[in-house]
């Protein structure tokens, strides 16, 4: 598409960029270690023994079944959250679970927003990522232990992907809400406005803005645009590489060869992503001068 060509007596639009304000991604204290106190105490089988005490106690009127209740209750929840045993055989257990199910919660909310071509992807690569495990088991050049640290990374990339969807997703939608077309129309509309139009007549004044503004949110279309075709071509890179990785695993001789290739990925990933901080100033960028295209008109 034929971009605007600049009009000498159109001052040159600046291309500032607006930074987001910093957000601390430090997690609370706390937020990563598992609740033992809670597990300990909310529980079926502390929960119905202490109730039953309490019965027993009301309807037999012996008070002080009650008070050993109490008293073995506090017990309980002066040793048992720090118990290794029961944190190794009962509440790790349990932790692991919960975020296990909060992880599936988090990704199904991620896979609804995608559009249902990416949603198939997903699933390939995940489906390809468990090959890839149980081909390296297979493998006798690579022991589990070695590969244990490199597979781990198939997860953090599988993330990745996930995200580089969710980011072109965003972007494609926006980028189809914008009529460039019209854009166009509208400023050779107005260069015809300013060069019909006496030098300091106001209307010329409010002309030369309009084409302004058309101009910064053309150049931010095609900001967006390219953008979101760089996080496609690295989408594709990352589904052909898990490809790669399925035919070779099985004659790989050692686990830096997957992880040097793993790591290459990760370095494209990060890349693209410090991008998107700027793509999202445009996307709030574009929406503002929207707005102000509306008050010049007015």
């Amino acid at each position: 598409m034929r971009a605007f060509s600049h009009h000498p007596a159109l001052p040159c639009a600046s291309n500032s960029h607006y930074a987001p304000p910093t957000v601390s991604k430090k997690p609370l204290r706390g937020a990563d270690e598992p609740p033992y106190a809670r597990y300990a105490f909310l529980n079926p089988y502390n929960l119905s023994l202490l109730a039953g005490t309490g019965v027993a106690a009301a309807a037999t009127g012996h008070w002080w079944m009650a008070v050993c209740g109490v008293a073995g209750e506090a017990m309980w929840m002066l040793f048992a959250p720090d118990s290794k045993l029961l944190q190794r055989t009962w509440f790790d257990k349990i932790w692991s679970e919960s975020r296990a199910a909060d992880a599936q919660e988090a990704l199904d909310a991620k896979l609804k927003q995608l559009e249902p071509m990416d949603q198939q992807r997903v699933l390939y690569l995940r489906e390809q990522r468990k090959r890839i495990h149980q081909l390296a088991q297979e493998n006798p050049s690579l022991t589990v232990d070695l590969m244990g640290e490199e597979l781990a990374k198939l997860d953090g990339l599988l993330d990745d992907f996930i995200e580089l969807a969710l980011q072109c997703t965003r972007g494609e939608r926006h980028i189809a809400t914008i009529d460039v077309r019209s854009m166009e129309n509208s400023w050779h509309l107005y260069r015809g406005q300013v060069e019909q139009m006496p030098e300091g007549d106001k209307r010329r004044a409010v002309a030369k803005k309009n084409m302004q503004v058309l101009e910064q949110r053309r150049n931010r279309w095609e900001e967006l645009r390219k953008s979101a075709q760089t996080a496609r071509g690295q989408m594709d890179l990352m589904e052909n590489t898990f490809k790669l990785l399925g035919d070779e695993i099985v004659t790989m001789s050692s686990p830096e060869a997957l992880g040097a290739r793993l790591d290459d990925l990760r370095i494209g990933v990060e890349a693209i992503r410090e991008a998107t901080v700027e793509d999202s100033a445009a996307y709030e960028e574009l929406e503002e001068q929207a707005q102000e295209q509306k008050r010049v008109r007015r």
